[in-house]
């Protein structure tokens, strides 16, 4: 029987083999920059840091371990989006039963020593993130461990460093909202027919057909990822071939990464949950 900590890799690895997932590396599609080869190593270099959550130690330290291992590849960033959503879930499951009642109390016991973990994080890998909200300008992300003091003044935890991050981040409105589309997407997942990389492919295709991708909107803007959207559900309904889909997207670096990282989530729960591979 597989450890949590092995699931999450497991996820990891399931997640970018599902194909075809429209803007993002899969199997069959890579960027020149950024392939399979990388996320593959990513969610082996991930281990240390999951295995860390999984026994006990804080999650900002466990997230920033598993960060720096994922980065161990030379494609930059292939997975932070999902270890954020992960390492919380690991713990969970860890330590009681994986429902998001659990995961809610997870988050609301982090601290600031966490958000620090959280801040060192970015020290490892380049994100290429925008301006911070309004009245976080001091503790942009971007400033890695040099904001540290300033979230010390403050005393925020993490749970209250993501809260700030709701409006424009995805993965951030996760960790509030008890990890709802994690979870949404683990029963799509589990109630679906076939291979678990078709089936992950499918869901993160639904995931992506249900609202707009907040990556999309960060690195493009909100009406390319409402484009995308739109083309997601025409996907669903048969009008447009979800393979052609995946190259227009790909030849246009138009990257649905936060639905991914659902995806991987999702693939965890249901990991947990009993999804046999």
């Amino acid at each position: 029987m597989r450890t949590p900590v092995q699931n999450a890799q497991l996820a990891l690895l399931l997640e970018v083999t599902g194909t075809p997932k429209p803007g993002n590396v899969d199997r069959a599609r890579e960027y020149p920059d950024l392939r399979f080869e990388h996320f593959m190593a990513g969610a082996v270099g991930a281990n240390d840091g999951l295995r860390m959550v999984g026994t006990g130690e804080p999650v900002g330290e466990s997230f920033e371990r598993a960060v720096a291992g994922m980065a161990d590849q030379r494609g930059g960033n292939t997975q932070f989006g999902a270890l954020l959503l992960l390492v919380p879930l690991v713990r969970a499951s860890a330590t009681g039963e994986l429902t998001p009642e659990h995961a809610a109390e997870v988050v609301e016991e982090t601290t600031v020593a966490d958000a620090a973990g959280f801040y060192r994080a970015f020290e490892h890998v380049d994100m290429g993130i925008g301006d911070p909200p309004k009245g976080m300008e001091d503790l942009d992300v971007r400033r890695g461990a040099d904001a540290i003091p300033e979230l010390e003044a403050r005393e925020l935890t993490l749970e209250d460093v993501l809260a700030a991050s709701v409006e424009y981040d995805g993965v951030a409105r996760e960790w509030v909202s008890r990890f709802s589309r994690s979870f949404e997407t683990a029963e799509r997942i589990v109630s679906a027919n076939g291979p678990v990389p078709d089936r992950a492919a499918r869901a993160f295709l639904e995931a992506l057909a249900s609202e707009p991708d907040t990556f999309v909107v960060k690195r493009h803007d909100e009406a390319t990822a409402r484009e995308v959207t739109e083309a997601a559900r025409a996907a669903l309904r048969g009008d447009v071939d979800p393979e052609t889909l995946a190259e227009e997207l790909v030849a246009a670096e138009v990257n649905p990464g936060t639905t991914a990282d659902l995806v991987a989530a999702g693939l965890f729960i249901a990991l947990e949950d009993g999804l046999a591979v």
